[in-house]
């Protein structure tokens, strides 16, 4: 199953919904997919969707999925990693009126580029051949978050250690 979460931003994301939805009616897509499509006006026809769902239904959705695609915030492209999924990221883009700006673009691939455990997908025509070779190429990325606590807590311990 993939699940699509567009989060919940009160601008619509058509865009990755209708893509989706068209990826599965040209069967390119095969398994089922699962779409929460928040404000967007877009009804997908060939996907199961809600306008929301309960966060811990969120949270089986996710663990029941082969992929998460999430659109470019953080808290919908976290959750995944931490449940060990490395999540396809679509970012909302000003230009379609999916946001104010480009931060979740700018967030999303500098996220990306340090931590190299998401996949930001910039074109959305991309989307599909992403999802084609997800398996192959998510074979080599770490699933976890990077953090700095165990390094920082190891530092402080030598410091406190040194000090006696």
């Amino acid at each position: 199953m993939i699940f699509v979460t567009v989060g919940t931003h009160e601008q619509q994301f058509n865009r990755l919904a209708k893509c989706v939805d068209e990826l599965k009616m040209k069967n390119d897509i095969k398994e089922d997919v699962i779409i929460q499509k928040g404000y967007s006006t877009y009804k997908p026809k060939a996907c199961e969707c809600s306008d929301f769902f309960p966060y811990k239904e969120m949270v089986s959705l996710v663990e029941k999925a082969r992929i998460v695609i999430t659109h470019g915030g953080p808290s919908s492209f976290i959750m995944p990693l931490q449940i060990g999924k490395i999540p396809i990221v679509v970012p909302r883009k000003k230009e379609f009126d999916e946001h104010v700006n480009d931060h979740q673009l700018n967030f999303s691939k500098a996220v990306a580029k340090r931590q190299g455990n998401i996949l930001v997908v910039e074109d959305i025509e991309k989307l599909g051949e992403t999802i084609e070779r997800y398996d192959d190429i998510v074979a080599a990325m770490p699933a976890e978050m990077k953090s700095n606590n165990a390094k920082f807590c190891e530092e402080l311990e030598k410091i406190v250690q040194g000090m006696f």
